[in-house]
């Protein structure tokens, strides 16, 4: 009797030895060859069964920590300098996790739309990166990890993604962001720091689907974001049957041996959801520690009804990430778009918005208007773009003294020429050495108090220059680069393009 009841016993003690187990996950960002950002505490978060008690060890810490009702566990590590590889373990009743080849160093956040995203091998029939071969062939690099993240809106704040980091080889360095490949590239090399690189990137996408209600829904300013949503919206009721239609055009074309008609450009319909590229792709990296971001768009702002208000939406999607990250004013590093024939859009605009978003404290600016190509927009050197956004790294973050920032309209003054007529005079920063390269100087422009703007004279004279029109006998306002393609641009001596600009408090519709 006494042994029934041992066996009686043990078997009512089954089921809860085998519940105790704690079952331990962390986020897929947190992963085998993950970069852990140096010098400050270290985030390690996931999810367990609840009243687990769990403990982090990793190099020579050791940080107990215990889920919440929900199972959610949060712990933080001390700073930590550069070094690795290393391991991180979670254990505790039962649970065992292992991590392995964990690297401390710099963690760069890469995104934007398509001209961030390009890949290395380029977009097939699209764009081609400059030397793309050569570069995918050599891209064999350990100090640089890479997290690729895959397409994804929401209507709330995701709290993970499925992607986990690689270590840099021409494998994965072929689908990764060129531009931040390029950046890390450089950053690694000069920094000697292992540099962790996330690509969250979607093509054609607009800033409105970047920031986060929270944001949107807080600015008067930005109504307009659901304004234009509420008109694309409205284009999709009879979108199926268009395409149809469409398919059907060309179907009828190649059976006649006629050329195909270019049809209007269909973006993925969740892709332009107000916050929700924020929710799905920026969101689940809120609670990583970063070194800072990068930024490539703009050119699906460019459209008139976007354009207007992109000056106070980029600086809010700033100002977002800033806050939903949560540590302090990090680095916000990003590209001015660049030149391309597009008439029917405003993007003489947006650039001259993104040169006033400057005025944010701890961002810096990289102008490409001379790396443009007018056909295609997708310009093939990314070389030159990830050099320029790692030049102004290596001045602002990791404080080189190295030339960074191109010429930045500072003020225009009116003066009398020796004819007794008025100009204007262009004042800069960073204009050191200002040059056209021999080439006509031929992107001015200058209005009255009209603001009717003019095709006009200009010469350059030490760091500045002298703008003319002789059918504007009184000039009030003058603007460079204006125009969707600049084709002769001015530069400082460290070979840097001059940014478009206008001198009005406001752009005038």
């Amino acid at each position: 009797m006494p042994s029934f009841r041992i066996v009686v016993l043990l078997f009512c003690l089954m089921p809860f030895s085998t519940s105790a187990r704690a079952d331990v996950r962390l986020p897929h960002l947190l992963s085998d060859h993950a970069v852990l950002q140096r010098d400050r505490p270290i985030h390690i978060w996931g999810w367990s069964t609840p009243g687990a008690h769990l403990t982090a060890r990793f190099h020579a810490q050791t940080v107990p920590a215990q889920p919440d009702p929900l199972g959610a566990w949060s712990l933080w590590l001390a700073p930590e300098s550069v070094g690795g590889p290393y391991t991180l373990t979670i254990s505790g009743d039962g649970a065992d996790l292992t991590l392995s080849d964990l690297l401390v160093g710099d963690v760069w956040f890469a995104s934007g739309q398509s001209n961030m995203e390009m890949p290395m091998r380029g977009f097939p029939g699209n764009a081609v990166l400059k030397d793309a071969d050569r570069e995918i062939a050599a891209a064999t690099n350990p100090k640089l990890r890479l997290l690729l993240v895959d397409h994804k809106a929401s209507d709330y704040p995701l709290n993970d993604v499925p992607n986990s980091w690689t270590i840099c080889t021409p494998e994965t360095a072929a689908g990764f962001s060129a531009v931040a490949y390029f950046f890390g590239r450089e950053i690694a090399a000069k920094e000697n720091v292992p540099v962790g690189l996330i690509d969250s990137t979607w093509g054609g996408t607009p800033a409105d689907s970047w920031v986060s209600l929270d944001t949107l829904g807080v600015h008067p300013d930005l109504l307009p974001a659901f304004a234009s949503r509420a008109h694309f919206a409205d284009e999709q009721t009879n979108l199926q049957a268009q395409i149809a239609a469409e398919k059907q055009e060309d179907d009828a074309a190649r059976a006649a041996g006629k050329p195909l008609t270019r049809h209007p450009w269909h973006p993925d319909e969740t892709s332009w959801l107000p916050a929700g590229l924020y929710n799905g792709m920026i969101a689940p990296f809120t609670p990583m520690s970063l070194r800072g971001f990068l930024w490539y768009q703009g050119e699906t702002n460019s459209g008139h009804d976007r354009a207007p208000y992109y000056t106070t939406l980029f600086s809010a999607l700033i100002r977002d990430w800033r806050m939903q990250f949560a540590q302090g004013n990090l680095p916000f590093l990003f590209v001015q778009i660049s030149s391309f024939n597009s008439p029917g859009e405003d993007w003489g605009r947006v650039r001259d918005a993104q040169r006033r978003t400057l005025q944010l404290t701890n961002t810096a600016m990289a102008v490409t208007l001379d790396v443009g190509t007018p056909d295609n927009v997708h310009p093939p050197d990314k070389q030159t773009v990830g050099h320029r956004l790692a030049l102004a790294a290596r001045h602002t973050v990791y404080r080189e003294d190295v030339a960074y920032a191109s010429p930045l309209f500072r003020q225009a003054t009116a003066e009398l020429e020796p004819d007794g007529s008025t100009a204007m005079r262009v004042w800069f920063d960073h204009a050191q050495g200002l040059t056209a390269h021999g080439q006509p100087i031929d992107a001015f422009e200058i209005a009255g108090d009209d603001h009717h703007f003019v095709p006009a004279q200009a010469r350059i004279d030490g760091e500045t220059v002298v703008v003319s029109a002789s059918s504007v006998p009184h000039p009030v306002y003058v603007r460079y680069g204006w125009v969707s393609v600049v084709a002769n641009n001015l530069f400082n001596a460290a070979g840097l393009p001059t940014s478009t600009f206008t001198s009005e408090t406001w752009a005038a519709d």
